[in-house]
């Protein structure tokens, strides 16, 4: 099965198993609007800093070598969320914004999203009160070439698997 086609099977069945569990907002042809929030017992400050090492949260079934550590984040403007391995490097993502314990924003067209003429932005937006941080994670993709509403429900899945994962990484640090 090529990499697309694992992607998006793996998102569907994901989202089926899972239910839906994230808010997919302003679904058309042109694009769509992903939001995830968590509630989390940890201060933004470490929430901040695991974002920055997904090679402990981000799925190993959502990279293209197919292990999580070949993955690096740089927590700054211009920072690539990138993967190496093997002589291949892959840019997931690249930083736009990066507000220390308050938001980190990628340019990040994900998998698929990679091969079209979309634009994809991905944000964690942190707000921190009594020990605590409210995790919002927005990822909004427009574009043309095909008709992108039919990626919402996988890419949905696959959002909200990584998000997931890095509350748990959170809870156990």
């Amino acid at each position: 099965m090529d990499p697309l086609a694992r992607v998006v099977m793996s998102a569907v069945l994901l989202a089926a198993a899972e239910g839906a569990r994230a808010e997919t907002s302003a679904v058309s042809p042109a694009g769509f609007t992903i939001t995830v929030v968590r509630d989390l017992a940890a201060p933004p400050a470490r929430v901040y800093r695991l974002l920055g090492e997904p090679a402990r949260w981000w799925s190993p079934a959502h990279t293209w070598s197919g292990d999580a550590g070949n993955l690096k984040l740089e927590p700054r403007a211009g920072g690539c969320f990138c993967e190496r391995w093997n002589g291949n490097e892959v840019e997931h993502g690249r930083v736009i914004n990066a507000t220390k314990d308050t938001l980190l924003r990628l340019q990040a067209p994900l998998g698929p999203l990679q091969a079209l003429p979309v634009s994809a932005v991905l944000s964690f937006n942190l707000a921190g009160t009594g020990g605590r941080t409210k995790l919002t994670v927005n990822f909004l993709v427009a574009g043309g070439g095909m008709d992108l509403s039919q990626l919402a429900v996988p890419v949905e899945g696959v959002i909200t698997e990584q998000v997931d994962r890095l509350v748990r990484l959170v809870a156990s640090n």
